[in-house]
């Protein structure tokens, strides 16, 4: 959806604040929403709530949407399905975790060595990212909208140093999306596994290794117990998009006014969500480098590797797909082209004020 699309729906918002004999002619509505998270990571499950929250709030309660967490009416990694057979209205999910069906889901979610949190907003909003990705939705049934971003990522848990590309000959990774087919490339040995299964199977040596999201969620699941090596960056997460998926057929019964709430409360999500992360983040990886958490970087061989692989998995995707190629071309014209701005004014602004700050407080922060 873009700028101009986004602001006249959001002008048709006015109809929310129409007389009340005009309210009252709205039919009352109760949905179901599926989320692929479990209550216990707040920031995750806590953006379907709060979604659903301000439709009720924009609607003067009379759209109730409740919210079901992760396996109370579907397993997480079918909220998809679920929304698309109408067993639900709408859910909450990473798109990429439906690569599997299509690989082009990816885009809605996020790439290794892709786009950060602001370059998918302005992809996505801006660049015609909602409307190439709405074209690929359609033929699941679905329409969607953002709602949340994580912003980049931690690179995960491993029980095991990565000193080299052939300590990764054989790892069993928890990996989502089109990340694992990249990290297979380089002989891991990727696993989907939804977050709430991620830690047995750490402490079991099922897996060798994990990602999830970043400190905050990452402590809440105590990963540190069992495996205490943090890598970092995540570079297959420059940043994760979640997104609210709403069965067709239901989207084109909505009133309007409805579909206004929907769009405006998921973008506050969306903004919200990323919010949420940047405030709490810092704070939970000092407590996890407290706890016994072994922070390393990966080395640049490994993601120089990776890198190389990445690209030629797309350019291969493309080749074969040509709906994966349309998106494809798109999202990378915009990721090249943005990088110009980045690079003059975004780094050299980061890099300079991260570098003063470590002098104030002595080199420790």
């Amino acid at each position: 959806m873009k700028r101009r699309s986004f602001l006249k729906s959001a002008g048709a918002g006015l109809a929310l604040a129409a007389p009340a004999v005009a309210r009252a002619q709205l039919p009352e509505l109760h949905w179901r929403l599926a989320s692929s998270f479990p209550k216990s990571l707040d920031a995750l499950y806590g953006a379907g709530a709060n979604f659903a929250q301000r439709i009720a709030q924009l609607t003067e309660g009379r759209f109730q949407i409740r919210v079901f967490a992760a396996g109370e009416i579907v397993p997480p990694l079918q909220v998809l399905d679920a929304v698309q057979s109408g067993t639900v209205e709408c859910g909450h999910t990473a798109s990429y975790y439906y690569v599997g069906k299509h690989p082009a889901f990816a885009f809605d979610t996020t790439l290794p060595f892709g786009l950060n949190a602001r370059q998918q907003n302005a992809w996505m909003y801006e660049g015609g990212g909602i409307e190439l990705l709405r074209e690929l939705f359609a033929r699941y049934n679905c329409v969607q909208f953002p709602a949340g971003n994580t912003g980049a990522q931690m690179g995960g848990w491993f029980r095991k140093e990565v000193n080299s590309l052939q300590d990764l000959k054989g790892l069993k990774f928890r990996i989502a999306g089109i990340a694992g087919q990249v990290l297979a490339k380089l002989g891991v040995v990727p696993q989907q596994i939804a977050g709430s299964e991620l830690y047995q199977a750490l402490e079991r040596g099922t897996i060798d290794a994990a990602e999830w999201v970043g400190p905050y969620d990452d402590a809440k699941l105590g990963f540190v117990k069992v495996a205490p090596y943090y890598y970092y960056p995540g570079f297959w997460e420059g940043s994760a998009q979640l997104s609210i998926l709403v069965n067709a057929q239901k989207w084109a019964e909505l009133p309007e006014p409805y579909k206004v709430a929907v769009e405006l409360a998921a973008a506050e999500t969306n903004v919200r969500m990323n919010a949420q992360y940047d405030v709490r983040n810092h704070d939970a990886l000092r407590e996890l480098v407290q706890a016994g958490a072994r922070l390393r970087a990966f080395p640049r061989p490994v993601m120089e590797a990776a890198y190389r692989a990445a690209f030629e998995l797309y350019d291969g995707l493309a080749a074969a797909d040509p709906l994966f190629k349309k998106i494809y071309l798109s999202w990378r014209k915009y990721r090249d082209s943005s990088h110009l701005w980045f690079r003059v004014a975004e780094q050299t602004f980061d890099s300079f004020v991260y570098a003063e700050a470590r002098k104030r407080v002595g080199g420790r922060g």
